[in-house]
């Protein structure tokens, strides 16, 4: 998300970073490379308007006239406005109410409320330890019925059975019933959607939200449906008291102005993002982070919470004693981190979040490192036999044709293959010598994680 946005900002803020001194030339300049990108990224006339006349203001105020280093002033400035224009602070769900805490799921046909309701009691359930009911109030699809039944199943959750037949409101006073009797502390409730917004549809929903008394309302969007999504999102906020706002098929839309324009048309925070089709591709939305990866900055912090959640810690554990104890890193210790990897989003969502040097196109390295990549050198490894997965430097020229045959690839791949294996073999070395630390020594300051990191 965000990517054609973030390479338009990011060249212009390396084009600033490095002058002594700024003139009115310069200011008018830069303030025009922004409006440019905002408005390619389909962020709505009015609210780059706005935004631009906020960093014209301080640009051409003291702040940065007495900077030492005016250049930096001023991408400080476009950073600062970027998180006001995102929403300044993360806000998390409130649980703070009597049990079962109703989360109201609302939005247009096809948006993905169905799954994302599957992924938010996912993550109560796995991070908060919460109990979760999901229902579905979708009569008009029998079919998102039965999507969210067979989800709860796969995320451990209740559900509340519902037909066709069944007037919404019915269902919701059932569900609630069922929840208290159940022990649920969280009910989640997905609604009906439409292709567009009508006075027929906002009714239903209406009614059923009186009844639901939900704690949390929020407003499901598609961040590939431009602006139409941000007129959805404005009669969504007139009908109900929306909390939040989540943005669904994040990692397809390269633009981003759909976040930005519903953030700032409706006043609701952005409280989550879904960034892929599994049921663990949720992230919580940090205004903040969202703003320096915008500009090319990195999100260190985020990466290091999913390495924690994600990361096998008994496995990693493991390998650091192997290691320690002087026993090589092998092709099974690499296949083991190529799985991880991959759980992770692939190596593309980890660059992603990472500060990259300047001249280094992000959108090219990700295309190099997919998930098909990842799998193709697992299928190689896959191939060999144990002894030459414990021993790299037998497999001779036959072995390496045998193994291409046998994962369907070529000898090259296998090549390649073994000289990663070489290099990450290497870096593992530094490590159990110098643990993390050494790696993290070249972030930017301030990027390092706090705590301790072995």
């Amino acid at each position: 998300m965000f990517d054609n946005l973030s390479e338009r900002l990011t060249q212009t803020v390396r084009n600033l970073s490095g002058r002594g001194r700024l003139s009115e030339d310069n200011i008018k300049d830069t303030l025009r490379q922004v409006r440019l990108a905002l408005l390619e990224a389909d962020v709505a006339l009015p609210v780059v308007k706005d935004f631009v006349e906020r960093i014209k203001k301080r640009a051409i105020g003291e702040e940065v006239g007495k900077s030492l280093t005016p250049g930096q002033a001023l991408v400080k400035i476009i950073h600062a406005e970027l998180v006001a224009l995102l929403g300044e602070v993360t806000v998390p769900i409130d649980l703070r109410a009597q049990p079962p805490v109703v989360i109201f799921l609302a939005g247009l046909q096809g948006a993905g409320k169905t799954t994302t309701a599957a992924k938010l009691a996912r993550r109560l359930i796995e991070r908060d330890k919460k109990r979760v009911m999901l229902v579905s109030v979708d009569v008009y699809r029998p079919a998102a019925i039965l999507q969210l039944q067979t989800l709860a199943t796969e995320v451990g959750a209740l559900h509340c059975s519902s037909t066709a037949d069944e007037d919404p409101v019915a269902i919701v006073d059932r569900a609630l019933d069922e929840s208290r009797r159940a022990h649920a502390d969280v009910l989640i409730v997905d609604t009906a959607g439409r292709l567009h917004v009508d006075n027929e549809m906002m009714a239903e929903v209406q009614r059923v939200h009186a009844h639901a008394k939900a704690h949390e309302t929020f407003f499901v969007i598609d961040s590939m449906a431009g602006q139409d999504a941000v007129n959805a999102a404005k009669a969504f906020d007139l009908s109900l008291p929306l909390t939040g706002i989540i943005l669904t098929k994040a990692d397809g839309d390269a633009r981003g102005g759909v976040a930005l324009s519903v953030r700032e048309v409706t006043g609701k925070p952005i409280r989550f993002l879904g960034v892929g089709e599994k049921i663990d591709a949720l992230e919580v939305f940090h205004p903040d982070r969202m703003a320096s990866r915008i500009l090319g900055m990195g999100d260190v912090l985020s990466l290091v919470e999913e390495i924690e959640t994600k990361v096998d810690r008994e496995a990693g554990e493991k390998l650091a004693k192997k290691l320690k104890k002087g026993r090589g890193f092998d092709l099974s210790d690499l296949r083991d981190q190529l799985q991880q990897m991959i759980g992770m989003g692939g190596m593309g969502a980890m660059l992603e979040k990472l500060p990259l040097p300047g001249g280094i196109n992000a959108a090219a390295l990700k295309d190099k490192t997919d998930e098909g990549q990842l799998r193709r050198q697992i299928a190689i490894i896959n191939s060999m036999t144990p002894g030459e997965r414990k021993f790299p430097k037998i497999i001779s020229g036959s072995r390496k044709r045998r193994i291409a045959i046998g994962s369907g690839l070529q000898i090259q791949d296998v090549n390649r293959l073994l000289k990663q294996h070489v290099q990450m073999e290497k870096m593992m070395k530094k490590m159990s010598k110098g643990g993390m630390k050494k790696m993290l020594r070249g972030l930017p300051p301030g990027m390092m994680p706090r705590g301790p990191m072995g």
